[in-house]
């Protein structure tokens, strides 16, 4: 069973014979690969190689020679300055073992491998499908979040490289992510066909990145026509022990080279203690650092011997069976174990792959023992397999598994500890410890309401922690003052919050009515557009708390328009200080940071555009996920600030009329170290007390109730929209340094541009005067009361690119107006 070709006959002649399947290429070709056939729709035939110790028992150094071989062959085309430089990255399940190899034959490389098993707690660094696996989705979970980051060489490592197509979507993952300028690829045997021969030096051109291919044997495969539906039906014909048909082994009780079945009652299995270095993971699936590899070469001896001393004396052949991803670290202890005693020892690992097996000398997968999944997969219950291993005359098996998977159905009646005990009369068991990476402190999960704020629960879950029971709020010119002689930050304190008069309430009403429509055709706008070129499924997250209603509003267009479950939250931005980075690490834990889009109302002069592209740089920067995307979808935007909008036009926008009332009855955002410590997500308060005067659903429901009247509108206005060049122009920024000199006011931070800002200036600001457009009618009217009100003067302008501008007084420049949080003292 170590050779392709055994007395003349290749393992894959029987396949070959019945479906014209055939293989051409090196010499050493039909001595590494057999030809079997699969349970999978996608593909009928499987490369089964015989020296990557997966389904056929091998030699653990044959195996572990190959993977180093082929490392050191891309230590040789790097150069020793690239390879300390380079990463690696191994495929689940097969290549886990391989790719670790290649790591050691490299000699400096950290490994990476992918998987499919999630793991609570660790942030993705990355995912990708495997097209023709019968299980595709893989996962990146690197403990060290900058372990890709970096320009040197990535290495990515796979048992065959057929169509391409996985390594390419894989590169094109990471390279958007983590760009680089070399790759290389690295693989047993390249076995494309002409047709996608080309493809890979394309595919380099494309992304702008040299990408060289590293192989053992190359060689093509010849597919006939119909070869898939000829395959399934062989398969129906001679699978006499499908999957799912447990207690008995498929082929080998007839196998001719398949040792007598024990009649004597099988003793039950023994386990044997590796004392496993803790500090040491167990494979690659969170990362294994050269210092890792170091601590295990020195571990790997005494350990060996514990393996030994559980062995029969007389044993003359033993297995080594690892377990799925699991692989490296089985096959180096059978290494050892092979270097050690007199003993013939072979390894294998099991899988996840369904293979038909054939009692014939020309077929590559002998038998096969099914047995059910032990290691509780987030993929549910199913069936796994050892390949050639039973009847294969072993006198013992050791079996090695990680903790996570010794569970009850390893040692149930039908699970694989019983299924080996069936064929041969000693099974030991090993048990390395999962590695847990260390983890930061457990965030919570979401607010919501009706517990916190007056959505409802489905509509948002806010990402912040509740204050509500704090005592935070001062007056405004008080507050200003307080923060002024202290030298505080705007964040740490909360004006009084506005009670609108009934005057007030009833402009709120007006302005709702006549421009509902007007609102809807823009959230319909700029949802189609985020959906047409960011995310098929994006996440909404807005940015609280005046993206908030205009997030529900694109949930609700999504749902509408598209039948959209889009999830939604709410996260507090600081100026000055930032994002919440814990609010971005929760995100990244339970989503893809690409598929994140950030949601704001409108654009003013784009202060917070640039804070969130600062805040985001240096989350990556500091090793937090990478992959969000700084740009903010608004509603409005008359700044040219983004290039993802609903309308360009400063128009009143009645949310930005009133507070909490029209925000689900949510604070603004609140940021003090007393009450946020570094594990915490940002402050905020939700004023129950108010529940009488809140609008926050009304006005929710008032722009939804337009959205079938301005759908056909939306789609013209996309289509245009998406035809045309928005980059932004910046020329809010332009107008307010403008008007900031004019005025003598020397500080854009003192002058807040647009319908929206400006309100927010006559609420919780010190008003120094209001700049009105010439001729700017209803959208100002509650400006003109509010500004009534408060005492301050509306100056009617000719040439205004905004509706209207506020301008804070000067007063009270110290307190909460600059960059930072504090205004710069004139």
């Amino acid at each position: 069973m170590n050779n392709a070709v055994n007395n003349g006959v290749w393992s894959g002649s029987w396949v070959a014979e019945r479906l014209g399947v055939g293989i051409a290429g090196d010499d050493t070709l039909k001595e590494m690969l057999g030809l079997a056939l699969r349970r999978n729709p996608k593909r009928a035939h499987l490369l089964v190689s015989h020296v990557l110790g997966k389904h056929v028992p091998q030699s653990p150094s044959v195996v572990y020679g190959h993977g180093l071989a082929l490392g050191r062959r891309v230590r040789e085309l790097l150069g020793e300055a690239d390879s300390d430089r380079a990463v690696v990255l191994g495929y689940a399940e097969t290549a886990t073992g391989l790719g670790h190899s290649v790591a050691d034959g490299l000699g400096t490389a950290p490994y990476l491998h992918s998987t499919r098993r999630p793991v609570a707690g660790v942030a993705r660094a990355g995912g990708f499908e495997e097209s023709h696996s019968h299980a595709t989705s893989h996962l990146l979970l690197p403990e060290d979040a900058t372990l890709l980051v970096g320009t040197g060489p990535l290495v990515l490592v796979d048992d065959e490289f057929s169509t391409g197509n996985t390594i390419m979507n894989t590169i094109r993952d990471l390279h958007d992510r983590y760009p680089r300028g070399r790759y290389v690829v690295v693989a047993l045997v390249d076995m494309r066909s002409p047709q996608d021969a080309g493809r890979l030096e394309a595919f380099a051109g494309e992304i702008g990145a040299r990408v060289d291919l590293v192989a053992t044997a190359s060689g093509t495969v010849r597919l006939p026509e119909g070869v898939l539906e000829k395959g399934q039906d062989l398969v129906a014909r001679f699978d006499r022990n499908p999957p799912g048909a447990r207690g008995r082994v498929d082929s080998a009780a007839t196998a001719a080279w398949a040792r007598p079945a024990p009649t004597h009652p099988h003793p039950p299995h023994t386990r044997v203690d590796l004392d496993w270095p803790q500090s040491v993971p167990d494979g690659g699936r969170h990362g294994f650092t050269p210092e890792h590899r170091i601590q295990l070469e020195a571990a790997l001896p005494a350990m060996a011997v514990r393996l030994a001393q559980a062995l029969p004396e007389d044993a003359h052949r033993v297995h080594i069976l690892g377990f799925e991803e699991l692989m490296y670290a089985p096959l180096r202890l059978a290494c050892e174990l092979e270097r050690s005693v007199t003993a013939e020892i072979r390894y294998s690992t099991t899988t996840r792959s369904p293979v038909l097996a054939v009692d014939d000398p020309g077929y590559a997968i002998r038998s096969r023992l099914t047995f059910p999944a032990h290691d509780d997969p987030a993929d549910g219950p199913g069936d796994r397999y050892a390949y050639n291993v039973a009847g294969a005359g072993f006198d013992a098996v050791v079996a090695v598994v990680d903790s996570a998977a010794d569970t009850p159905a390893l040692h149930a009646p039908d699970g694989l500890l019983a299924q080996l005990a069936a064929h041969t009369p000693h099974v030991v068991l090993a048990v390395i410890p999962s590695y847990v990476p260390e983890r930061p402190p457990m965030l919570p999960e979401p607010l919501r309401g009706p517990a916190f704020s007056s959505y409802a629960p489905e509509e948002v879950g806010w990402l912040l922690q509740d204050l509500s029971d704090v005592t935070l709020e001062a007056p405004t010119e008080e507050r200003e003052e307080a923060i002024q002689s202290g030298g505080a930050h705007y964040a740490e304190s909360l004006p009084v919050e506005y009670q609108p008069s009934e005057q007030y309430q009833e402009l709120f009403q007006a302005a709702l009515e006549t421009s509902a429509a007007r609102i809807a055709q823009a959230v319909g706008v700029v949802t189609e557009t985020v959906i047409a070129e960011r995310s098929p499924r994006p996440v909404l997250v807005s940015l609280a708390r005046a993206g908030t209603p205009v997030g529900v509003l694109m949930r609700r267009w999504a749902q509408f328009r598209h039948g959209l479950d889009l999830p939604h939250y709410a996260v507090s931005i600081v100026r000055g200080r930032g994002i919440d980075a814990n609010a971005l690490r929760w995100l990244a834990a339970h989503h893809d940071p690409r598929d994140v889009v950030f949601v704001d109302g409108w654009t003013g002069k784009g202060a917070i555009t640039r804070e969130l592209a600062a805040a985001i740089e240096e989350f990556e920067a500091a090793g937090g996920a990478a992959g969000f995307d700084a740009e903010i979808a608004v509603l409005a935007d008359p700044g040219s600030c983004v290039r993802t909008y609903g309308t360009r036009e400063d128009f009143l926008i009645p949310s930005a009329c009133l507070n909490s009332t029209v925000s689900g009855l949510i604070s603004r955002t609140v940021l003090r170290a007393d009450l946020v410590g570094p594990d915490d997500f940002h402050g905020a308060k939700f004023y129950r007390e108010l529940a009488g005067a809140d609008v926050s659903v009304a006005f929710l429901d008032a722009v939804a109730a337009r959205f079938d009247e301005v759908a056909e509108a939306v789609a013209a206005a996309v289509k245009e929209l998406l035809a045309s060049d928005r980059t932004p122009t910046w020329e809010g920024w332009a107008a307010v340094e403008r008007i900031s000199e004019e005025y003598g006011i020397h500080d854009v931070n003192l002058v807040k541009p647009g319908v929206g800002e400006t309100t927010r200036v006559l609420l919780r600001r010190v008003p120094w005067k209001i700049l009105a457009r010439a001729g700017a009618g209803a959208d100002l009217d509650h400006v003109r009361l509010l500004a009534e009100q408060r005492g301050v003067p509306v100056e009617e302008v000719g040439e205004l690119p905004y509706t209207c501008v506020g301008l804070i007084h000067p007063k009270y420049t110290r307190g909460a107006t600059g960059a930072d949080g504090k205004a710069v003292a004139l």
